[in-house]
């Protein structure tokens, strides 16, 4: 059983609570004098705890979607590349390729009727990262009136370490954004659903690190390029945007403003606005100033010209670190007269999937509106 499965949740919440209670019904008989009655209450109480630490560590691992398997879990995860057939007429060939067809959870009916969810393999033409993710395509995908015609796209980023399938059963984009389409909230758009962690296990904070994978270059052109070339998205500048939480957020914001000609919106939820320096990272810039100077978004708002884009930002006043941090990040962008910015503050909420859970639905028809439709 998988680390992320209910039944092991379940298995470790029943063997707590069966070793508190046997702890309880045993204690009278172990409360004797002696190595063995020493012994017992040691190793019913170890064990206990044990697994008391065990059932909290996988519920909160269901929640935040900290790892998404046991081998990822003990820093062993070895699914890293794909082969790609680039034979010329393969028919299977190419930067992507899907791997498997998904039903949009919660919902029922065919592709025409609530969209498809498509697992898939991608491969960087320059940059030969290769990572897995989800596509969400709406329903108006698959209906023939609108067989000829393109579709915005949105790339949506997790945190780190962050698991490509929480976004889509935890934090339930394809379900919202289809609900939101289907009120006239939001236009059909395609949802691109991955993690920024495509070098695992490091955190490359989508930066193109010198003798190191090239993850910004990934994400600004391979990513979309591949997308472009397997699917119906808009080519026209506007077309795409994109989504991120805590470290996928301050990706969004970066490659939003560094890349306005590729990404038209870009929406950082619980983001921070330059790049840590942590044992997950490394070292990202190898002493290249500039370099790290370009993934400092102060820096790149006080010293570069203002990119033509839109960003959304959010917070709460209590429950999140950034809060401070955010409402001058607001100031600084407006300063700029051309970078145009908005914002979601909450009252209160964590650093957690239930209060991005709470600004999605704002987000998506937020960047909806700010990306073409053709």
């Amino acid at each position: 059983m998988g680390l992320t499965s209910n039944n092991v949740l379940v298995l470790a919440v029943l063997a707590a609570v069966l070793l508190f209670a046997g702890t309880v019904w045993l204690w009278p008989r172990l409360a004797r004098r002696g190595w063995r009655a020493v012994g017992g209450r040691i190793g019913l109480l170890l064990a206990t705890q044990l697994t008391i630490f065990v059932a909290v560590g996988l519920s909160a691992n269901q929640a935040f979607g900290f790892y998404a398997s046991w081998a990822d879990l003990f820093g062993q995860e070895t699914d890293q590349g794909v082969v790609v057939d680039h034979t010329a007429g393969s028919r299977s060939g190419g930067p992507l390729q899907v791997v498997d067809t998904l039903r949009v959870p919660g919902t029922a009916g065919g592709p025409r009727v609530s969209g498809q969810i498509q697992k898939v393999a991608l491969v960087g033409r320059t940059t030969h990262i290769a990572t897995p993710a989800y596509v969400y395509l709406p329903p108006e995908y698959f209906q023939p009136r609108y067989r000829t015609r393109t579709f915005p796209a949105a790339v949506v980023l997790t945190g780190y370490p962050g698991t490509a399938e929480a976004l889509v059963d935890k934090l339930r984009y394809p379900r919202t954004a289809l609900r939101l389409a289907k009120d006239g909230r939001m236009q059909p758009m395609i949802l691109v659903m991955l993690r920024p962690t495509v070098a695992p296990p490091r955190d490359t904070e989508c930066v193109d690190i010198p003798r190191g994978p090239q993850t910004e270059s990934f994400f600004a052109r391979d990513l979309p390029d591949a997308v472009l070339a397997h699917y119906r998205v808009g080519r026209e500048p506007g077309s795409w945007g994109i989504i991120g939480d805590s470290t996928g957020g301050y990706c969004a914001l970066k490659l939003a403003m560094h890349h306005p000609g590729v990404y038209a919106a870009g929406a950082g939820l619980s983001a921070y606005y330059k790049a840590p320096t942590d044992p997950t990272t490394g070292d990202l810039f190898h002493g290249d100033k500039a370099l790290k100077n370009r993934a400092n978004l102060w820096w790149y708002l006080k010293h570069m010209p203002a990119p033509d884009t839109s960003l959304l930002v959010t917070s709460s006043r209590i429950g999140e670190a950034n809060y401070q941090d955010t409402l001058k990040f607001i100031a600084r962008v407006k300063a700029t007269g051309l970078t145009r910015i908005s914002s979601i503050i909450l009252e209160s909420g964590g650093h957690n999937f239930n209060t991005w859970r709470r600004e999605i639905p704002g987000t998506l028809q937020w960047i909806s509106g700010r990306l073409s439709d053709r």
